[in-house]
């Protein structure tokens, strides 16, 4: 059921642009993504360890929702303030919505782990059951508590002068009930299931596993002698993890680790029990947690269900899982039949023309590591510059520039130190590249910056070259294995200038203004793109042909989702893949007719975010980092380029009409806010575009090459 299907709009006359009818709420609809997530787990025609991760990914996806939006909407409330989103809820109603639709899709969770999972996984010989049906001897289980995980258990009493203790955000805990028979008196004790640091899931035998706070609960008499236990339950909960950092701070970095640490004392935001919990456990948790009813959640499955990944990474049962995909290295980048094995040179082939790599049909590895890690040897290259927003341990990127600054060039690396749920990682890579005299910046204050850029600066026959490469993701080497993102590259003089100018801006002072190619946030980006559309409603009223398609994350702007209203009432056709939340109200007579929107949820995580607009025998395509969100557009530094190549629009193109024909994966919006999954399964975009990355394996594809233009 969609979290915000209200029932058609009907009425004579078309409402106006500003009314609230014409908005979803942007909180139930990110419920609503999380949904369509859901239904892949409860799809029997998906391999079953696959399912079993979308349990896992809704579950993980939820914790994080609560520890960012839910918090903030129950900061409102504690505030009393009493602003509206564009859709007219108040925090509190919103706030009541959410834990409606979330105890609903929690429900379905459990069902479906308890009642067709598990069975199902049974079936394939690999069992998760409590340790009494486990056909463990109860003298194996009991030695493998007290060598293994007791070591490990700190029991903390509560009660008179014992107040109940401070509990991690998403930690996993026991309460436990207890008698004392020496003074008559009942007790209640909180043990810790330490996850962290012991596999969630102890394989007691081949393929069979039990649960660790299982197995705790069992041997529960060893930590309390002398005492009677009289019952336990399960207990989870999640804190505000949400943060703002002054940018006035003397030393960003430092004021971050802070924030980090305090982060740990969030308020709680959410309390969830396990079911059967006895009430009485259920109600002290409640007043020690200071907690309102609507925060607590009963879950009659398993809790924490994130910890799935270690089930659907148990090896073997390929049966199991869809086929696996290796990504391959681009056309452009690969060896030619006369050159041998030897890998051609970056440079000369970014100089040949631009080309563009998709992700993840083509190698991260193979196209942007193999960039950096090329400039950091070469002698002819004076800098290398890059942003940093996320990236990863095995990555190839920051390894690169350290050895390009200890080989005496110029190394710069924009890293963000707010990328949420990223700190700690960009805290090392920060210190690790200072150490090593690379120039290493946070951006602008009051700002994130979220660009996705690396430029190259080479010395060739008494000139400068710049070497571009702008994408749409983070330059995150796992993330580029299941994120689906592009990436252009190329030597275009004025891009490479532009971007030159913005690293410029984000590591001194500049107040820079509007480019000949780039567009970027926050000064630069949403007023041309609302040109853009107004350029289509012109070309429609001239009587030219003129359409819109988008790609993206997210849909939340006001001016953004207005503006597509008055194209769509101008009669433009626009289609929009909007992979997560989407505020616009599609198919509403008299105002958004025309538009059409689609989701994409599957094998690998839509990512990239497109900008296409036609307006008679002219097009404009811009790809780039930027949701149509007022936080990517007025709060962040990002960055859209424009694709020139007549080519490389055409690989575009052929990637979003897949989208759009795509019967498996895609849900299509309705004027009512609820999403309808297309049925046919005939069409799936991840496949389609393995197949055809494939197919062009042997040979330089067209339509990854665009031809060496002016500037080059």
């Amino acid at each position: 059921m969609s979290a915000t299907g209200q029932g058609s709009l009907q009425g004579t006359d078309p409402p106006e642009l500003g009314d609230q009818s014409l908005y979803i709420n942007r909180e139930l609809s990110w419920l609503d993504f999380n949904d369509r997530v859901l239904e892949l787990a409860e799809d029997t025609r998906e391999p079953l360890i696959e399912r079993l991760k979308f349990l896992a990914i809704h579950a993980t996806n939820l914790d994080e929702f609560f520890m960012v939006r839910v918090a903030g909407v129950h900061e409102q409330i504690a505030s009393r303030i009493d602003s509206r989103s564009p859709d007219g809820l108040t925090p509190s109603q919103l706030m009541e919505a959410i834990a409606q639709v979330v105890r609903a899709q929690c429900t379905r969770r459990a069902d479906v782990f308890r009642d067709v999972l598990l069975p199902a996984l049974a079936r394939a010989d690999i069992r998760i059951v409590p340790c009494e049906q486990s056909g463990a001897s109860p003298e194996a289980l009991e030695r493998h508590f007290l060598e293994r995980i007791f070591p490990a258990l700190t029991p903390l009493a509560i009660g008179p002068g014992r107040p109940f203790p401070y509990i991690s955000n998403l930690s996993l805990s026991l309460l436990v009930h207890l008698h004392d028979p020496a003074l008559e008196t009942e007790l209640y004790a909180r043990v810790k299931v330490p996850k962290e640091v012991l596999p969630r899931f102890i394989e007691v035998s081949r393929g069979v596993y039990v649960a660790l706070e299982d197995v705790i609960a069992t041997h529960l008499q060893a930590l309390f002698p002398g005492m009677e236990v009289i019952s336990h339950g399960l207990f989870r909960v999640t804190r505000d993890a949400d943060f703002d950092i002054s940018d006035e701070a003397d030393d960003l970095l430092a004021a971050v680790e802070d924030e980090l640490r305090r982060r740990r004392f969030g308020e709680v935001v959410r309390l969830e029990v396990s079911g059967g919990i006895e009430p009485t456990m259920r109600a002290r948790l409640t007043e020690w947690l200071d907690l309102e009813e609507n925060q607590v959640y009963d879950d009659f499955g398993l809790l924490d269900l994130g910890d799935l990944w270690q089930i659907a990474g148990i090896e073997g049962h390929p049966e199991l899982r869809q086929r696996p995909w290796v990504p391959l290295t681009p056309p452009p980048l690969r060896p030619q039949a006369d050159e041998g094995t030897e890998q051609p040179d970056i440079f000369a082939q970014m100089r040949a023309g631009d080309f563009l790599v998709h992700y993840p049909y083509h190698s991260f590895s193979a196209s942007v590591e193999r960039l950096v890690l090329q400039a950091a040897s070469d002698p002819a290259v004076l800098a290398i510059k890059m942003t940093v927003y996320r990236t990863s341990d095995d990555s190839a990127l920051v390894p690169a520039l350290i050895t390009a600054a200890e080989n005496g060039k110029q190394a710069v690396c924009m890293v963000e130190l707010k990328a949420r749920f990223d700190e700690r990682q960009n805290i090392r890579w920060s210190r690790e590249l200072e150490e090593v005299g690379a120039h290493v910046v946070h951006g602008i204050p009051g700002l994130k910056t979220h660009a996705k850029a690396i430029l190259v600066i080479r010395r060739e026959q008494n000139r400068v070259r710049h070497y571009v490469m702008i994408g749409t993701g983070n330059f995150h080497a796992k993330n580029a294995r299941l994120y689906e993102d592009f990436g252009l590259f190329g030597t275009d003089q004025v891009l490479g200038q532009e971007v030159a100018n913005l690293f410029n801006t984000l590591t001194g002072y500049a107040h820079p203004g509007r480019g000949r190619k780039l567009l970027v946030a926050p000064n630069a980006m949403r007023e041309p793109l609302l040109e853009l559309i107004e350029r289509t409603v012109a070309a429609r009223q001239a009587g030219l042909g003129a359409r819109i398609r988008m790609k993206m994350n997210s849909l939340v702007d006001e001016r953004c989702i207005q503006a597509l209203y008055r194209a769509s009432q101008a009669g433009v056709p626009i289609e929009l893949n909007v992979r997560g939340i989407c505020c616009l109200r599609p198919g509403v007579p008299g105002v958004s007719e025309t538009i059409r929107v689609v989701s994409i949820v599957g094998r690998f995580l839509e990512h990239s975010r497109v900008y296409a607009f036609e307006f008679g025998e002219e097009r404009a395509v811009y790809i780039g980092s930027a949701d149509l969100m007022p936080r990517n557009l007025d709060a962040r530094v990002e960055l859209l380029v424009p694709v020139e190549s007549a080519a490389l629009r055409a690989e575009i193109d052929d990637t979003m009409d897949r989208c759009f024909a795509d019967d498996t994966y895609a849900w299509t919006l309705g004027a009512d806010g609820s999403w309808r999954r297309r049925e046919g399964h005939t069409r799936s975009v991840h496949r389609e575009l393995m197949e055809r990355t494939q197919q062009t394996a042997s040979s330089s594809s067209t339509l990854s090459r665009a031809p060496a233009c002016g500037g080059a």
